[in-house]
């Protein structure tokens, strides 16, 4: 029989590539269970994406839940290694509630991550990665990034509460221009902060025609740090040649409680959120008794439903009808040849609404090809 690649689903395809891909460039394969104790994932709710985890208990006594999320599990089971960076990818389902439905369910996810030592060259190989992921999925994508560095040097110059900042954050992050105004007024934020913070949000678009625009809220030597650092990653993926479908976007704001520097999103046409999520975690290391800084992205392939092309005209390019009567060694020899040709189902009856290319009868009716 001829295997056709096209017979495989896209997410299938997705995770042998994007897994391929993730090896050349040194990473290893990391295999975890289903399920963590429950207690990892309620110590770090607001770092999941849903905090509705499904629990169950073991024949310990011990209450456990199936993994809503692959990170936390990976940070529990690996170990700081001094002067060592650890490259790990997986291919893993996770069970959480989907937007929308509201409902439990299964979610296929493969991503990376890197833990050590991070510095600029594992920041651009991960962004790089996560251009090449999108790329293998669809020509059509676009990945945006922000480095929070920069938003978190500008609160910190603000001297509001951490409530407000809370509410500026959300409200940045929805890109609520009038929302950002009235909380910043309402605290007393100085001129220059309040202009930076609202204009922060309009800022957007390729590499190239934005970092230009990032001197405006240099005001403050913590500020112009964190805009230079993020110059040199950008130099750096322009250098790359990855920056060409890559967009600044200052509204991508993870929690800061848990996230620094880079954090990013990606997305393919004809799907309407994000297909790929990620960035920097050490705060997230740090609350977890972590030393090792940590960057990495997990691609949602439950999202290639949408995308997938109609399926084949035909379930089967060949139905074989056989009876009681038939010569069983004729009938596997006409379907070892035929599968030659195509696929083959053998059924002896035609079933309900089934679709097929040619009718072949090996029963008491005589052989029939149509």
């Amino acid at each position: 029989m001829r295997f056709d690649i096209n017979s495989i689903k896209d997410d299938e395809k997705a995770v042998f590539g994007l897994r391929t891909l993730f090896q050349s460039y040194g990473y290893t394969l990391y295999k975890m269970s289903k399920f963590e104790e429950y207690d990892l994932y309620v110590r770090n709710k607001d770092f999941l994406v849903s905090n509705e985890i499904i629990t169950f208990t073991d024949t310990t006594g011990k209450l456990m839940a199936l993994k809503p999320d692959v990170t936390l599990s990976i940070i529990k089971n690996t170990q700081d290694i001094p002067g060592a960076i650890q490259k790990v990818c997986y291919s893993e389902n996770v069970y959480r509630v989907a937007k929308g439905s509201g409902l439990f369910t299964e979610i296929l996810q493969t991503g990376l991550e890197c833990i050590g030592s991070i510095g600029r060259y594992e920041i651009i190989e991960t962004l790089t990665l996560a251009v090449k992921s999108l790329e293998m999925i669809s020509p059509s994508y676009v990945l945006d990034i922000s480095y929070l560095d920069i938003l978190t040097a500008l609160l910190d110059s603000c001297g509001i509460s951490a409530e407000a900042r809370e509410e500026l954050t959300e409200a940045i992050g929805s890109k609520n221009a009038s929302e950002t105004q009235s909380i910043l007024e309402r605290c007393g934020v100085g001129e220059k902060e309040k202009r930076c913070l609202t204009d922060i949000i309009s800022i957007y678009g390729p590499v190239a025609e934005v970092l230009p625009k990032l001197d405006a809220l240099c005001i403050n030597e913590s500020v112009e740090k964190a805009v230079d650092e993020f110059r040199g990653i950008c130099a750096l993926l322009i250098e790359s040649g990855c920056a060409e479908k890559i967009n600044i976007d200052f509204s991508i704001i993870n929690d800061m409680k848990y996230y620094n520097g880079v954090v990013f999103k990606g997305y393919i046409e004809g799907i309407p959120v994000s297909i790929l999520s990620g960035g920097q975690y050490d705060g997230m290391m740090k609350l977890t008794g972590r030393s090792s800084g940590a960057i990495g992205f997990a691609v949602y392939l439950d999202f290639l439903e949408s995308l997938s092309a109609p399926g084949s005209e035909y379930d089967a390019d060949t139905l074989i009808i056989y009876d009681d009567s038939t010569d069983l060694k004729e009938l596997m020899k006409q379907t070892e040849k035929l599968r030659e040709e195509g696929s083959v189902l053998v059924e002896k009856a035609v079933p309900e609404g089934i679709k097929y290319r040619r009718l072949v009868r090996l029963d008491g009716k005589g052989e029939t090809n149509g």
